[in-house]
């Protein structure tokens, strides 16, 4: 349009985006459940992209205990239980996040280093080794539990998480999801002929298909990316057992048809139809004190990945940012899910799942009632095992497609705190790419040592004590969360611009629970239970 002397008009100066304490464009954001239907639908969805760790975790360790295929289904059936008890309470009673409590594979390299203990190489019968080395891993995280328990319910964790700001938070959370792109396109590789064409398919139906429907104003798009997990599953899945029926597997390696087959997992003959998991169930703990000290090392860093996977569902449920007593608190009952974890039996730790952290991006449902249907789930069909086992016997190659898709948006959540920082600032860029790079270039050289090695870099007659310094620097998040964080408060913040630079100010009116009433909102108990958390 022409201004008043008839000149051409001036274009418009370009802006930046304005920075968003909620993120925009989520269906249902923590408190405002979908209909029940297309939630029962949802919490089913999430069941089956938990379903890949609680799977893998224990197929990898129970063989080397000594435990066979019918031990395995009990680790998974009891891994389950575990899993939905934990959310249940989480979202109950912890940070009250639609965030699914499941099992970890921070805890791997401690179990590892428990199972090759030179105490249980002279039990002959495997199922009594598998019996024994079980006892001795509940008895590590038992005493593990302790840490976030005391460190989360007596607020020492609030007062750490109060320094923490968007820049230093930016590391911590990206690397959450991308520092574990070793389980992303490496799993698809390993049968890629069912791998590749979920991970194709999955892009297309979530992300082209509704762009396409969406050009008519149909309404129906949604239904493509919210439940793209299970059309590209249910697809994918008929595929494989097509060709494992078809016979393109029956003279290939045994490696690969374990990986790509459909009828090798094992579970479906190992499983009973009912069997309801309880406390002890392998006999009574046996207790190490320095295996507790490696596992509670190991909780520690599960407690740091934690802390950035909460971080990421928070953003992705559009609530506000977590105030430091609710952290608090969601790690405290955190903790009391490895206790449960190690009184059950499960062989190993538990924690916040990425990968339906990054459901929730997908979906774009944030809803608190979605993740606790779907700890329904997890509960019963633990207990109905041949009807469990049918879903856990999806190969591994279509959950590592699905982790290609959902670490990459953790990782992206993670670098979407960057529009409360000042990027032409070069402390911002130095604590950024500083951080970073050792998070990645730290944890690269201690497997790559432990690979040629067999043991890490450290390497003393106490086994217990090389756990507990290898096993943290083995961690992306981990590293990288404690170089960001450390950096970011010590490099001269007293000046008067940094403040701004590191996006401390938009944090802060979420410093108290009660400083917006956003927050009370989300994250209030219910029963009227906070005045028993004087953390909050």
């Amino acid at each position: 349009m022409a201004g008043g002397g008839g000149g051409p008009a001036k274009s418009e100066e370009p802006q930046p985006h304005p920075p968003k304490d909620q993120l925009l464009g989520i269906s249902y954001c923590v408190t405002s459940p979908p209909p029940w239907p297309e939630a029962i639908i949802l919490g089913f969805q999430h069941y089956l992209v938990m379903l890949g760790t609680t799977v893998l975790i224990p197929s990898a360790l129970v063989p080397q205990m000594g435990g066979g295929n019918e031990e395995k289904a009990q680790v998974i059936q009891t891994l389950l239980f575990v899993a939905g008890i934990n959310t249940l309470l989480q979202t109950l009673f912890g940070t009250r996040l639609p965030a699914i409590i499941g099992g970890s594979y921070t805890y791997v390299a401690t179990t590892i280093s428990i199972i090759l203990a030179g105490r249980f190489s002279d039990v002959s019968d495997p199922i009594e080794r598998f019996k024994r080395i079980m006892r001795a891993i509940q008895g590590a995280l038992i005493v593990a539990s302790t840490l976030q328990i005391v460190l989360g319910f007596s607020g020492l964790w609030r007062n750490v998480a109060r320094f923490l700001t968007p820049l230093s938070a930016v590391p911590l959370v990206s690397l959450v999801g991308f520092g574990l792109y070793e389980l992303g396109f490496p799993g698809v590789a390993k049968c890629v002929e069912i791998g590749l064409p979920e991970l194709i398919l999955l892009v297309f139906v979530s992300q082209y298909i509704p762009h396409v429907l969406n050009s008519g104003n149909s309404g129906k798009h949604v239904y493509f990316y919210r439940f793209s997990v299970i059309f590209t599953i249910a697809i994918v899945w008929i595929y494989a057992h097509l060709l494992t029926v078809g016979g393109a597997y029956n003279h290939a390696a045994p490696k690969t048809q374990a990986t790509c087959r459909t009828d090798r997992a094992g579970l479906i003959d190992g499983a009973p139809w009912i069997r309801v998991p309880y406390p002890f169930q392998w006999g009574a703990p046996s207790f190490d004190a320095g295996e507790a000290f490696a596992m509670m090392m190991a909780s520690f860093v599960s407690l740091v990945e934690s802390s950035g996977a909460f971080i990421a569902v928070y953003r992705f449920a559009s609530a506000t940012p977590l105030p430091p007593s609710v952290l608090s608190r969601g790690i405290g009952w955190q903790g009391v899910g490895i206790l449960l974890s190690g009184l059950f039996g499960t062989v190993n730790g538990s924690s916040v799942s990425v990968e339906n952290a990054g459901l929730l991006a997908l979906t774009r449902v944030g809803s608190r009632r979605v993740v606790q249907i779907s700890a329904g789930f997890m509960i019963f069909f633990s207990i109905l095992g041949k009807f469990g086992a049918v879903f856990a016997s999806i190969p591994p190659p279509i959950f590592a497609a699905l982790y290609c898709l959902f670490f990459a948006y953790v990782g992206a959540g993670g670098l979407s705190f960057l529009q409360f920082c000042n990027l032409n600032s070069f402390r911002t860029k130095f604590i950024l790419g500083f951080s970073i790079f050792l998070g990645l270039s730290v944890p690269q050289y201690f497997n790559e040592y432990t690979a040629i090695n067999g043991f890490g870099p450290v390497h003393t007659g106490a086994r217990w004590f090389n756990d507990m310094v290898n096993v943290p620097f083995q961690s992306k998040a981990f590293v990288a969360g404690v170089v960001a964080f450390f950096l970011d408060n010590t490099l001269y913040k007293k000046h008067a611009d940094i403040r701004k630079d590191r996006g401390k100010h938009w944090w802060d009116k979420f410093k108290s629970f009660k400083g917006d009433t956003r927050s009370e909102e989300f994250y209030s108990l219910p029963f009227n239970l906070n005045k028993y958390f004087p953390s909050v």
